[in-house]
């Protein structure tokens, strides 16, 4: 078997700059005609538990075409939005406005585009109301008045002379359904894959995930851990062993090919050694469109990198000013990296811990330092599958964690 090995790495110069050098997700984008018809649509998903929520929002401006969006709703209970995914979400008083960002504000007629919030509620959690998309309503309601009242009183008609009947109350009240008594899973709602490694009950993970060594195997471990998790009672651990021929992946086994040519992922990561200067990684995922060779997303030169494992490009480019604007993996605590991959238009973001980081974008564009070598060629990926492991292609050695997984179609959050 041909062992695919890596570039070895770069000797960086001057690495002083190295440091978390990341952006915040854009503002919204407000240019041009931005109206919505009466026929517009605003869907709102939730997915909620004793004291918290999630929810998905499908906002539709129905024959109009909106070259920007500002979405509203009003809560009928003391619910609070504390984030937002693919849009910029704020809240007064129980009304919520979301605004589009950069690159989802134009709709075009008949098209959708969906945008999701997390939040809290105490003692009351109930569907929101008043729809609005650029501040016409939607879902079928009625326009405000547009004509004036008129200048003569309507007639009035005297109040009965009988009060209507009255209908006592029912003497016994309605059935009730209690609260589940955990909360499921952040962000399952719409999810292919969302799992915890709470079925897991071997110490072996099988069942949803399969052990293997897509190269060679040697002395990583892979197995079900019950003392350092990130939620519940189980997550995965990976005992990674330095130099070649010891990789060891967990894989799943669940069909993937629903998600779509749109891939989100979110993935807690947890791990006990800063990454060495040699190329290591941490997540694959098998590109059917690039001869079933693996797009890797782990790390060169002491920071997180994404690698092309058919050509070995990588993404930033490890050149000192690329290596700066990407970021080590904090160790020893729980990290959330979410990544985004669009085998459509070739695109790719990561955010850590919710922040977008720069040197992990490839936008489309070629940018030296960054994405400039990424897009040496056509890069239209199909990913198949997901494997969470390790990856040591000369030094370095680790422990791993690996736990509350997602995949799915739509951004999830942390």
């Amino acid at each position: 078997m041909t062992i695919l090995r890596a570039r070895p790495a770069l000797t960086l110069a001057v690495v002083a700059g190295l440091a978390a050098a990341v952006t915040v997700t854009g503002s919204a984008l407000l240019t041009g005609p931005a109206t919505a018809a009466q026929g517009c649509r605003v869907d709102y998903t939730p997915n909620q538990w004793p004291g918290g929520f999630t929810a998905t929002v499908k906002i539709a401006p129905g024959d109009t075409a909106v070259s920007g969006w500002t979405a509203t709703w009003t809560y009928a209970g003391d619910e609070r939005v504390t984030n937002g995914w693919n849009a910029t979400v704020s809240q007064s008083g129980p009304t919520v406005t979301a605004h589009s960002l950069s690159y989802n504000g134009s709709i075009p007629a008949g098209g959708s585009t969906e945008f999701g919030v997390q939040g809290t509620f105490g003692s009351s959690g109930g569907a929101p109301t008043g729809f609005t998309l650029n501040g016409v309503p939607c879902n079928g309601a009625t326009p405000p008045p547009t004509t004036p009242p008129p200048t003569t009183p309507p007639p009035t008609t005297p109040p009965p002379t009988t009060p209507p009947p009255t209908t006592p109350p029912p003497t016994t009240p309605p059935p009730t359904t209690p609260p589940p008594t955990t909360p499921p899973p952040a962000g399952c709602a719409g999810a292919v894959l969302c799992d915890g490694f709470e079925n897991q009950i071997g110490s072996t993970p099988s069942g949803d995930w399969a052990v293997v060594s897509p190269d060679c195997s040697g002395a990583g471990t892979a197995s079900i851990d019950t003392a350092t998790t990130h939620s519940g009672n189980r997550a995965i651990r990976i005992n990674g062993a330095a130099g070649y021929c010891n990789h060891v992946f967990v894989r799943s086994t669940k069909n993937l090919g629903s998600v779509g040519s749109v891939r989100y992922g979110r993935i807690w990561m947890r791990h006990t050694t800063a990454q060495p200067t040699e190329h290591t990684t941490m997540v694959a995922m098998a590109d059917s469109a690039d001869g079933n060779k693996d797009l890797r997303l782990g790390g060169q030169n002491g920071a997180l990198q994404w690698n092309r494992a058919s050509d070995d490009a990588t993404l930033p480019e490890q050149s000192p000013a690329g290596v700066a604007q990407s970021l080590p993996l904090p160790t020893n605590r729980w990290v959330c990296v979410e990544f985004m991959v669009d085998g459509s238009a070739g695109q790719l973001r990561t955010w850590v811990d919710g922040a977008a980081v720069t040197g992990l974008t490839a936008d489309g564009a070629p940018t030296h330092d960054i994405d400039g070598q990424w897009y040496n060629r056509t890069w239209r990926p199909q990913l198949t599958d997901l494997k969470l492991g390790w990856e040591s292609y000369g030094g370095g050695a680790d422990t791993l964690w690996y736990d509350d997984v997602a995949l799915g179609s739509s951004r999830i959050g942390c």
